[in-house]
């Protein structure tokens, strides 16, 4: 763990300017400048539900094209709070093997009977939905946050009607960077009106702070009277939640525009200088092969102005390793340009086929 400094497309390290290829600020949208009003300091149920999250929420739940929405502090914070109030001790939880780490917690926390099924494997879902139950929940990730893989979101959603499923889709690297207006991996896919239950970040492609959730009236309510990390903290400063507003109402398509301006030049930049690129997303990972070889590697481009960390995945064979890189709207031509010729450099350097 580094101790950083971010600075547009850099990251300052031990007072050296890297290149940041690590960051989830997809679309790079302007700080804008708000006030520092007083933090509620208080839980939303008591006395910390200013009025700002009542307008940020209309144009979340419109944005979802849902009936309401409802923000809490972190994503972390939404799916453990979402999937706890809602699943109950004799329903059954399907959920994809390499779903994030705050949908697993969420799943334990619920005490429900939880069944993985294989990473985006329908034949595999399809299987273990016969599980007899009270209710069928389905949950799973837009984009995967690792891999940079979308989800069979059309197959599920047809697995979710045949069996009478309720889906939850965790959206937080597809929302606001696809689907028209950046309506996320549903919209984009055609299967917005057959998710139940979105939950997402506004840290991300919005790059701002916290989490939110959108659905049906009663679902919200819900959540409102029975979720403990929505009942039990204190509401997210005003501040916070003015910055996301802005950036929620600024000219985020043109910065969806230039993102996958970026995603498409770099793609192509690591395909023609040997790196094997399945993702058809903004997150790019390159499997580099040991553990140890990939540390090396991160500590290459490290020393030659890039910051671009190796992390160890189920996805990659034993003792494998990746470079997990984030295309964001702020990289130009010029730091695309350099960042391949360091990873070109080193893939010479490491002999990596």
């Amino acid at each position: 763990m580094y101790d950083s400094k971010i600075s547009g497309p850099y990251i300052i390290i031990n007072s050296k300017t890297l290149i940041n290829l690590c960051s989830n600020d997809y679309l790079g949208i302007i700080q804008p400048k708000i006030s520092n009003k007083q933090n509620q300091s208080s839980s939303r149920l008591v006395a910390g539900n200013d009025i700002t999250f009542k307008i940020l929420e209309e144009k979340l739940a419109k944005h979802k094209s849902h009936e309401r929405s409802l923000i809490y502090p972190t994503g972390y914070m939404a799916n453990l709070g979402v999937i706890s109030s809602l699943v109950e001790k004799n329903d059954l939880v399907l959920s994809d093997k390499l779903n994030h780490a705050s949908l697993i917690e969420a799943c334990k926390l619920c005490k429900a009977k939880l069944s993985i099924f294989k990473h985006n494997d329908m034949n595999d879902l399809t299987n273990k939905i016969k599980t007899k139950a009270k209710r069928k929940f389905i949950i799973t990730e837009g984009i995967f946050s690792m891999d940079g893989d979308f989800s069979n979101l059309n197959i599920i959603s047809e697995i979710s009607k045949k069996n009478n499923a309720i889906t939850i889709l965790d959206d937080a690297h597809g929302d606001f960077v696809i689907g028209d207006d950046g309506k996320g991996t549903a919209n984009y896919l055609n299967v917005s009106k057959k998710i139940d239950v979105y939950i997402s970040s506004l840290s991300k492609g919005l790059g701002s702070f916290g989490g939110y959730v959108s659905s049906r009236k009663n679902i919200i309510e819900l959540c409102i009277n029975k979720s403990k990390p929505f009942i039990y903290t204190s509401a997210l400063p005003v501040l916070l939640i003015d910055d996301a507003t802005r950036r929620f109402e600024s000219d985020r398509e043109k910065n969806r525009k230039k993102l996958w301006k970026n995603v498409k030049k770099f793609s192509s930049g690591l395909k023609k200088i040997g790196f094997n690129v399945k993702s058809n997303s903004h997150i790019l990972p390159i499997v580099i092969g040991k553990e140890k070889t990939a540390m090396e590697f991160g500590k290459y481009l490290l020393e030659n102005g890039i910051f671009a960390q190796p992390i160890r995945y189920p996805t990659v064979s034993h003792n494998n390793a990746r470079i997990r890189i984030s295309i964001t709207a702020r990289l130009t031509d010029i730091h695309i340009t350099k960042s391949l010729s360091v990873l070109e450099s080193a893939k010479r350097k490491f002999f990596l086929m």
